[in-house]
């Protein structure tokens, strides 16, 4: 079943990670945050929230709907990071509260993307940038393999691949919409992000049985889970794993043209 990301079970699923320095170097191709006011939209265990700080960041507003979730990134949160309980689509901010907001692994989740760009829009000063994190049914689709270790349950569960690609809007879609809320340009990329590297197969597993940060993972019951685990076993070689996933990165940006912004829906 969907996870229930109000559950307190679930406080720590996306806690207790660093951002990894391929999102870093992503990010730094995009925007340079460094005295930028920035707004994390589902900011989940504020990994991103942090590394923003890290990179230079003013000072960072993480904004999610789990109380839970919330509660341990309190935990976590270093000086210059204020948690947010509200809706990303509603977030009671300040308008041009935002330079920088950034959107990782949420759009998915949402069934409103106009009401989610249109608040992203208001959030941001005249000339602020909008960072999207999110797959496409074109990353879904990357086969399985060493450098794409999600491939391999899509292939054993092929039911999971149309939950993913029926809840994951496409690169064109997603980018008309934050056109027709009044980003101009709007741009896309690719990114290759290492989420974690385990010390062995076996620790992979241990993560992949408590899914943890694994939305998708939820879809699946326990015996599922331990058969594919198994198959792991069998297939990935001894060392390291490194888990890596695709994305794909919308860069926008609220126009400083007051006349580029006027027919833009409030």
């Amino acid at each position: 079943m969907p996870v229930n990301f109000h559950d307190a079970a679930q406080a720590r699923t996306y806690s207790d990670r660093d951002a990894d320095p391929s999102w870093s170097e992503a990010l730094l191709r995009l925007v340079d945050p460094r005295g930028l006011r920035a707004v994390d939209l589902g900011c989940g265990g504020g990994t991103y929230a942090r590394e923003l700080l890290r990179l230079g960041a003013a000072h960072v507003v993480g904004v999610d709907s789990s109380a839970p979730i919330l509660d341990a990134a309190r935990a976590d949160a270093p000086a210059g990071l204020d948690l947010v309980r509200a809706d990303v689509a509603a977030t009671g901010l300040p308008d041009g509260a935002a330079d920088l907001v950034l959107s990782r692994a949420v759009v998915h989740h949402l069934a409103d993307l106009d009401g989610f760009a249109r608040e992203a829009y208001r959030l941001l000063a005249p000339g602020g940038r909008l960072v999207v994190q999110d797959r496409t049914p074109a990353d879904v689709d990357e086969p399985g393999g060493p450098d794409h270790l999600r491939g391999y349950l899509l292939e054993a569960f092929p039911r999971l691949r149309a939950v993913e690609a029926g809840r994951r809007p496409s690169a064109a879609a997603l980018t008309e919409v934050l056109r027709r809320n009044g980003f101009d340009p709007v741009t896309t990329s690719s990114l290759h992000e290492v989420r974690r590297v385990h010390t062995g197969v076996e620790a992979y597993a241990t993560e992949l049985r408590a899914r943890t940060g694994r939305s998708i993972l939820h879809e699946l019951d326990d015996a599922e889970l331990d058969g594919f685990c198994a198959t792991l076993r069998a297939t990935l070689p001894p060392g390291p794993v490194v888990e890596r996933d695709r994305w794909t990165l919308w860069h926008a940006v609220r126009p400083a043209d007051p006349q580029r912004t006027s027919a833009v829906p409030r």
